[in-house]
């Protein structure tokens, strides 16, 4: 298994460049897809802090942009310091390998705990909070497993099935993944694991601000680290409404093997999971199943090191910014159902380099809508 332990590599951010990462995706209107367009086109996050004002108008803005400080940054490392915790960029050494391949990945994590278990090949758990015995009995069976395979079992810290997957990887490592800030774990009775978690072989992981108090929409921002920290995603007793399956949904779509375990066609907490092995899950009725599945993949670097120091712009920056008949352009072909950015170059007949630009405007001023899998649409 001497693959399960290999360490990446991999350049670690200057102070002066995380505090203007921080300060970047901490603006308005600033996404992970967002933010990587703007370092791809600037080449550096300052640049790019620096062209928000002009970008945000160019793009149709009624108001000013909110530009996050040096001080708000200063003060949220600050509070991470004080936290016990601290922030991991998109590329630096602790990242966690697979997430940075994934569409959207966060440019800065904030981490707690042992970072070693970010290190090592990852497998996500996942199911029901109404778990049943039989089934928490079983997810713990599986994450221990894994765990003495040499995987890092990775879940949301939620009641159920998640939670029977953490106890059960204490020792081998596990990794907590967040809705909300670090500092704001949900749900409260599960506050006591987390610091087992943190306290000994496991890690929490969140792309939230400190302080962040978790909403309904945060949870499936939180699936999809779930779903690209591991190289595969194991559902366990999931209702056909579910988070699980968004988890599920995401895994797929990021190329990682989806397992479920089969239920009871009486059961609703089996509906979700049942629904998955029609659509193609891998069926997993032996922990050993996932171990022998995932073997063949944790013998390979599938996720080579990426350098986490700002690049350079693919050519040069554009002298002059598009003008408005070149937007106007993009603005006509654009509508409420998403496109592909290349379809969008197509159509119009505009340079790559124009469109992004345009695009990124339009996407800073609030006008823009990114999906999954890099389509766009215009917002409402």
């Amino acid at each position: 298994m001497d693959a399960l332990s290999a360490g990446p590599k991999g350049v670690v951010l200057t102070e002066r460049q995380r505090i203007a990462w921080l300060r970047l995706i901490r603006s308005d209107n600033i996404g992970p897809a967002t933010f990587r367009d703007l370092i791809n086109h600037f080449g550096s996050a300052e640049a790019a802090l620096a062209a928000l004002p002009e970008l945000s108008a160019r793009g149709g803005a009624t108001r000013a942009i909110r530009i996050a400080s040096e001080g708000e940054a200063h003060r949220e490392l600050e509070a991470a310091h004080r936290f016990g915790a601290r922030f991991v960029g998109i590329g630096e050494p602790d990242y966690p390998q697979a997430l940075k391949q994934i569409d959207g990945a966060p440019p800065l994590l904030a981490v707690k705990g042992t970072l070693a278990a970010a290190k090592r090949p990852a497998v996500g758990i996942v199911g029901s909070r109404n778990a049943s015995i039989a089934g928490a009995k079983f997810a713990a069976m599986v994450a221990r497993d894994c765990g003495r395979a040499g995987y890092t079992v990775v879940s949301g810290l939620a009641r159920g099935i998640d939670t029977s997957a953490h106890r059960a990887s204490l020792d081998t490592g596990t990794i907590a993944a967040l809705a909300g800030g670090l500092d704001q774990p949900y749900p409260p009775e599960n506050i006591g694991l987390l610091e087992e978690i943190t306290g000994g072989n496991g890690l929490a992981v969140s792309e939230m601000p400190f302080g962040w108090e978790p909403r309904a929409r945060d949870f499936p921002r939180r699936n999809r680290l779930i779903a690209g920290i591991g190289l595969g995603l194991v559902v366990i007793e999931a209702a056909a409404r579910s988070g699980s399956l968004i988890t599920a949904r995401l895994a797929g779509e990021f190329g990682r093997l989806v397992f479920a375990v089969p239920g009871s066609p009486l059961d609703p907490r089996c509906h979700g999971t049942n629904g998955l092995l029609k659509d193609g899950a891998s069926i997993v009725t032996a922990p050993a199943d996932v171990v022998e599945a995932l073997a063949p993949l944790a013998q390979f670097d599938l996720f080579p090191s990426s350098m986490a120091e700002e690049p350079a712009p693919d050519g040069k920056p554009m002298s002059m910014p598009p003008g408005d008949s070149d937007r106007n352009r993009i603005i006509d072909a654009l509508g409420p159902t998403p496109v592909e950015i290349d379809d969008v170059i197509r159509h119009t007949g505009l340079s790559a380099s124009a469109v992004y630009l345009i695009l990124l405007e339009l996407d800073i001023s609030g006008r823009l809508h990114r999906h999954q899998g890099g389509l766009v649409s215009l917002s409402d």
